[in-house]
């Protein structure tokens, strides 16, 4: 998954597996503070009813998960501590929608996100599809519950268009005394990282970034007025080639993307005008799936067709024209996100016989992401009215897999907790902040804050030629 190995647009299951096709999310509810040491100091609460039991679908899934626990192997000496089934309360961190306004501080009026399930806000929620997340526990730490998005909480994108109040200091009495040793010292290693890695300090970050309210997914687009701040079309599975991400059934390619962006486009002509269009970011990450899901897949003939570098250059061609095809639609400020480290996501050190990382991965991904920087520098030269910036994200995760728990997923099934990816009620661990992976391809909302960041206002050795903050300032 891009900025994670695409994290997980390629939730591998071992056995068909249909998560809740429910794509609603869950009703707010109260969260007390004394369970999941998310760094946020939430006010006391009563104490909530305990969930209903979950649906027999759901209780089926459970056991063939248990099933799964014990042929896998070493799975069983997991131990997680409970959930009680709450989610933030909206308002706290993740999912504080900023609501309508004014366009934001930058003068970015709108953002227009495309990519897979790193970025993706439940564009699939509604798809007869296998890659979806918007079931507990993903969203734990998100205001409201899951929505879709393949985290605990914020995506990057959620993070780079934010807009939201300084955030509180991390507080010993916030959490339960198991979590209070850490919290001081993971708050010092958070800031001494990113500064030294990113060349920006998590304490002293600018507490508003784009200024934007969190985007609609495409279905919640509905109106000229819902669309007004920018819509996110990511979609789980997605590739840039049509037939990436087949495995799952139903995603939205990167070609439909932009066919549904068009549509949009429409109703925002009166209201965004060509000028704000032009002002507007457009955020595209793509690639992850088109090895992940494509590429690297048994059932696939691709890897028999193309050698690692043509297939890089078939990739990369292709994502040039789409590119050009949103031009042409008036999109004039691009971030274009590339593929970040996938060779020690939890699922392929799961699948290594040995428990380790997989280079011969990376080194599929390294060219490809090479090349794409190489296209940025020939659209900057020949379209002058426009910018392109690329979003280093194998720099930053490979910087960022230095510290905490980089070995398995907070949330997952088997050897790393990567074997088969979150399923519905499993229970996450309590110590999310510490760890890079949320699931078997996903990385942590505390990540994906990192990277977000990193992106926004970084140096150019992890966004060239400019970050995003000087390219919503930037004048053709």
């Amino acid at each position: 998954m891009a900025a994670m190995a695409e994290g997980g647009r390629c939730h591998i299951y071992s056995s068909p597996i249909h998560p809740p096709t429910n794509p609603k999310t869950l009703p707010p509810s109260h969260t007390t503070d004394d369970g999941h040491c998310s760094g946020r100091k939430l006010a006391r609460a009563p104490a909530p009813h305990p969930p209903p039991p979950p649906p027999s679908s759901t209780m089926a899934a459970s056991a063939a998960a248990l099933l799964l626990l014990v042929a896998l192997g070493g799975a069983a000496a997991q131990v997680f501590p409970p959930w009680n089934g709450t989610f933030p309360v909206p308002g706290f961190g993740g999912g504080s929608s900023g609501g309508a306004g004014a366009p934001a501080a930058t003068g970015v009026p709108a953002m227009f996100v495309f990519g897979d399930s790193l970025t993706d806000n439940g564009n699939n929620n509604d798809l007869q599809s296998l890659a979806k997340a918007n079931y507990p526990p993903y969203g734990i730490d998100f205001a409201g519950g899951p929505t879709g998005r393949f985290s605990n909480g914020y995506t990057m994108v959620d993070e780079i268009g934010k807009r939201a109040p300084p955030p509180v200091a991390p507080s010993v009495h916030s959490c339960m005394p198991c979590c209070r040793c850490f919290l001081t010292s993971l708050h010092g290693s958070l800031n001494s990282v990113a500064t030294a890695v990113h060349g920006i300090n998590v304490s002293n970050s600018p507490s508003q970034l784009l200024g934007l309210p969190l985007l609609p997914s495409h279905p919640d687009a509905s109106s000229a007025d819902a669309a007004l701040h920018g819509v996110n079309f990511a979609s789980a599975a997605a590739g840039i080639l049509d037939n990436t991400g087949q495995n799952f059934v139903g995603r939205i390619p990167f070609n439909q993307q932009i066919k549904n962006f068009e549509q949009t486009l429409g109703q925002l002509r009166t209201k965004l005008g060509g000028a704000g269009m032009a002002r507007s970011i457009f955020y595209v990450g793509m690639g992850s799936n088109d090895y992940l899901n494509n590429y690297l897949m048994p059932n696939y003939n691709t890897r028999n067709e193309y050698n690692g570098d043509q297939y890089s250059t078939l990739l990369v061609q292709q994502y040039a024209k789409q590119l050009n095809t949103l031009y042409g639609l008036g999109a004039r400020r691009f971030v274009i996100a590339g593929v970040g480290s996938m060779a020690c996501i939890p699922n392929m050190r799961a699948r290594s016989p040995r428990n380790v990382c997989s280079p011969d991965v990376d080194d599929l991904i390294i060219p490809f992401n090479n090349k794409v920087k190489a296209m940025v520098n020939n659209l900057n030269a020949n379209r002058h009215d426009a910018k392109f910036i690329y979003v280093d994200n194998y720099a930053m995760i490979s910087e960022i897999l230095r510290f905490s728990v980089i070995d398995r997923g907070c949330c997952g099934i088997g050897r790393n907790r990567g074997m088969i990816t979150c399923l519905p009620f499993l229970r996450p661990c309590l110590n999310r902040n510490t760890y890079i992976f949320w699931d078997a391809f996903h990385p942590t909302e505390r990540v994906n804050v990192l990277l977000g960041r990193a992106a926004f206002n970084g140096g150019t050795d992890v966004v060239y030629p400019m970050n995003i903050q000087q390219l919503a300032a930037w004048q053709p």
